[in-house]
């Protein structure tokens, strides 16, 4: 299956296919596109759009894209729940006024590592797709972290 998202992944857009490709769907073809181009080239193709706005699967009652893919797959893994509550401190931005509303909760400590790497690579890799190469095994070992935590 394709599953296309913006371009210039960071967190949310680089655990997003980590996800995909080891829970969801084996042989996964990730296009990165456009913000303006996402919902037509996922039209286009048949693919599957994610964290964009409009997308299939995006930001949802407080949630990041990669807990509204976990909820939609019906994934129950401790290990990967845990993971979930690190990469949602990492995506969605700390605003003070954010606590205020009922689903905020404080981030995982992991968080802020995992969004300064983020941001470095961002940095350092303009390509996604060498993005997802270099990242995928540091999601494995924070998933391997957690499972030692579950």
């Amino acid at each position: 299956m394709k599953w296309v998202t913006r371009e210039n992944a960071k967190v949310d857009r680089v655990a997003c296919p980590w996800l995909i490709r080891r829970f969801i769907d084996e042989t996964p073809e990730f296009l990165f596109v456009p913000r303006e181009q996402v919902l037509e080239v996922a039209r286009r193709e048949g693919a599957h759009s994610f964290d964009a706005e409009g997308a299939e699967f995006g930001h949802r009652d407080g949630k990041c894209t990669f807990e509204t893919l976990i909820e939609e797959h019906h994934l129950n893994d401790a290990a990967l729940l845990r993971l979930a509550f690190i990469v949602h401190g990492a995506d969605i931005p700390q605003d003070p006024s954010i606590r205020k509303r009922r689903w905020w909760r404080a981030p995982a400590a992991e968080a802020a590592g995992l969004l300064a790497i983020s941001e470095g690579m961002a940095k350092v890799c303009p390509d996604d797709f060498r993005k997802l190469e270099l990242f995928f095994p540091v999601y494995d070992a924070l998933y391997a972290y957690c499972q030692g935590l579950a």
